[in-house]
């Protein structure tokens, strides 16, 4: 499957990005090295392999313990801007 460098250059534009024509180059040929990858997946015979094969394995989880930390300056030493015992973030939502 071959990709060109309009569909390049219409991701780009979507994602936000510029390139330069040598990158847009180098993506095609990226994207294109990607999709004949996914090509050759599809062409793999998995029907021997069960649907519950990955199911046997077991999680190890730990337990969760709530723990007060009372040092409230270091814990929000890192933070730009603080709004009570919150951290406060940029408007993300255009």
């Amino acid at each position: 499957m071959k990709i060109s460098k309009e569909e390049v250059r219409y991701i780009a534009k979507l994602a936000k990005l510029s390139f330069t024509e040598e990158e847009t180059e180098k993506f095609v040929m990226e994207f294109d090295d990607i999709l004949t990858h996914f090509e050759n997946i599809d062409k793999e015979n998995i029907d021997v392999i069960g649907s519950n094969t990955f199911d046997k394995g077991e999680s190890i989880l730990r337990m969760d313990e709530v723990k007060v930390f009372e040092n409230k300056k270091e814990l929000f030493s890192n933070a730009k801007s603080i709004r009570g015992t919150s951290i406060e973030i940029p408007k993300v939502i255009e």
